[in-house]
């Protein structure tokens, strides 16, 4: 062993300690060993910003903006719409649920699939009474799985892809990792819609603060529009159009309030509509109604084309000027700009319409504004702002262009027309720019810690190959594996890939193993795309800690899951990927 190699082993030996060990952020740990490989000369200065400019960086960004498009579009509530009423029990529900996120896995990156997916399986398990920890964790497995199918579903698939390319100079496509991926997905399918029942049936999630602060019902003024068609829709229709979420507590037609219209009235054009619920399903509410929401038609000033219009929820103080004023009176859109959207009040239902109903202290208002005139505005009103959360009730949905965009650029992929970076950037660009998603959600649904974690690897366990380490551990392998059959390799690849992933951010164990993985193929005399499918198969299925993969992260306080209920669900599992997947990836890349 070499000095070089020893200082890069060092260097990754402590790297993969400090990720064990928790103490510090794992993107915090990824650019201290960047530093450190520099100051050590393991690391050429040149090459120390290859990761920030790889195309595995810029495809996981995209891939994350397309995703966050997909839930804002609502395009996922709307097709299972009709499905969700008839899950009423566990054994429908989570096949169903698990089913559906790991589809939507394939063409999205697979946390972004479970992040979209998430809040319809809460408000199933909340309208059914079922237990959100026996739903949970089998989407996270299912998103997990889906995303082995193809290249931009995970992480692990993207790199692997990009080792493929340094060492045979092609990487793999878009649907390579299909034939396996389908068919241990469907394996992990069949054992999860049977499997969920190890799981614990009792458990209390934990409330989130975006959750608390969602629970404030508030009341908004809906009108219907003059194209509206006349005895198209009754009030228990609109009703059950806001799955029941959203109650319609006042009608106001010709100047004259009906409160608590009964559910066969029928709402004519010009109606108004005094509607109460949370504000998340005012918003679907209003987007699958097709009604229009008063006063967010006032066109709001702004100073410069890059400025963006806000919402912003407030509480309104003892000492406000609004205290005691209705709407009308304070006239906030005249004087200050700014348009109000909806009225939250504790233990008082309002009935009257928002222009007349006076404000109190402890009220929350929900107001439009442009970005940076809000500030002023709720400071001379002496409302406070709430905790920051996102709040689209006033914005508009672009239902079905995430699915056309993302659509036109896998099929690019898929023909060869343009590589799948390129492909995800354009798809990325095009979805912002026509309005599918504000530049600041773009911004806020890249996950930087992810994004620099892998850029700043990527040097890194280069180090390892330029130093020739990846010879020499493939070489200490090659003794353990020579004269043995090739699909046990495979095995011990997979199994070591497995075993790491758990303890460290399966990007990092990519940008371990793969290169080792390839080496210890050629050094065997073997192809090394099968080694190398074995690598993205082992990271992918990180089934037993909560900490190594995001889905597993995300799941755990809205299922109130422990440490120990992720290897009680995850090891069979594993087991069984363990077992099919070796001979699956041999029968599809021989040897």
């Amino acid at each position: 062993m070499t000095l070089q190699q020893g200082l890069a082993f060092g260097l990754i030996a402590l790297t993969i300690a400090a990720f064990i060990w928790g103490r510090f952020r794992y993107d915090l740990v990824a650019l201290v060993a960047l530093v450190a490989g520099l100051a050590l000369g393991i690391i050429p200065a040149e090459a120390a910003f290859d990761g920030f400019k790889n195309d595995v960086t810029v495809i996981i960004a995209c891939a994350l903006i397309v995703s966050a498009a997909f839930a804002r579009s609502g395009i996922v509530e709307l097709a299972m719409r009709r499905v969700l009423p008839l899950l009423k029990t566990e054994q429908s529900q989570v096949p169903v649920l698990t089913g559906a996120v790991t589809l939507l896995s394939m063409v999205t990156k697979n946390v972004g699939a479970l992040a979209i997916m998430m809040p319809v399986a809460l408000q199933v398990a909340r309208r059914t009474g079922s237990a959100p920890s026996r739903l949970l964790m089998p989407m996270a497995f299912g998103a997990m799985a889906g995303g082995m199918v193809t290249l931009v579903g995970t992480a692990p698939n993207i790199i692997v892809a990009e080792v493929r390319q340094e060492v045979m100079g092609q990487p793999f496509g878009m649907y390579d990792f299909a034939p396996v991926g389908l068919a241990l997905t469907a394996l992990a399918l069949v054992f999860l819609a049977f499997g969920y029942r190890i799981l614990p049936k009792n458990r209390q999630g934990a409330t989130s603060l975006n959750a608390a602060l969602a629970a404030n019902a508030y009341s908004t003024e809906v009108s219907a529009p003059d194209d509206w068609p006349p005895g198209s829709m009754t009030v228990s229709a609109l009703v059950d159009c806001g799955d029941r979420e959203v109650r319609i507590t006042a009608l106001i037609r010709d100047g004259q309030r009906r409160t608590g219209p009964r559910g066969n009235v029928v709402v004519k054009p010009g109606d108004v509509l005094l509607v109460e619920g949370e504000q998340q399903a005012l918003e679907a509410f209003i987007a699958r109604s097709r009604l229009k929401l008063i006063r967010e038609n006032r066109p709001i000033a702004i100073d410069n084309g890059a400025e963006d219009i806000a919402i912003v929820e407030a509480v309104v103080g003892r000492n406000s000027p609004l205290r005691g004023q209705s709407i009308k009176q304070a006239d906030l859109y005249g004087q200050h700009g700014i348009n109000l959207l909806g009225v939250s009040r504790s233990g008082y239902e309002l009935t009257q319409q928002l222009r007349t109903a006076k404000l109190s202290p402890g009220d929350i208002v929900l107001l439009q504004g442009a970005e940076q005139g809000l500030p002023t505005a709720l400071k001379a009103l002496d409302l406070l702002p709430l905790a920051e959360r996102e709040v689209r009730l006033g914005s508009g949905r672009k239902q079905f262009l995430p699915v056309v965009v993302l659509t036109i650029a896998m099929t690019l992929v898929g023909f060869g027309a343009v590589p799948v970076a390129v492909a995800f950037f354009g798809a990325a660009v095009v979805i912002v720019a026509l309005g599918g998603l504000k530049i600041r959600e773009a911004y806020s649904a890249l996950d930087g810690p992810l994004l620099v974690l892998i850029a700043a690897l990527i040097p890194v366990s280069d180090a390892i190959q330029q130093t020739g380490g990846s010879d020499l551990i493939a070489g200490l392998l090659r003794n353990l594996f020579v004269g043995l059959p090739g699909i046990l390799a495979i095995g011990g690849v997979m199994l070591a890939s497995m075993a790491v992933t758990p303890f460290l951010n399966n990007a990092a164990t990519v940008l371990i193993v793969a290169p080792i993985g390839a080496t210890l193929a050629r050094q065997l005399g073997f192809n090394p795309d099968p080694f190398l499918m074995a690598v993205a198969v082992g990271a992918a299925c990180d089934f037993l800690t909560p900490i190594g993969h995001q889905c597993n992260t995300l799941v755990m306080g809205p299922g109130g899951y422990r440490f120990s209920d992720y290897p009680r669900l995850g090891a069979p599992l594993s087991l069984l990927v363990l077992l099919a997947g070796p001979p699956l990836i041999v029968q599809i890349w021989p040897l």
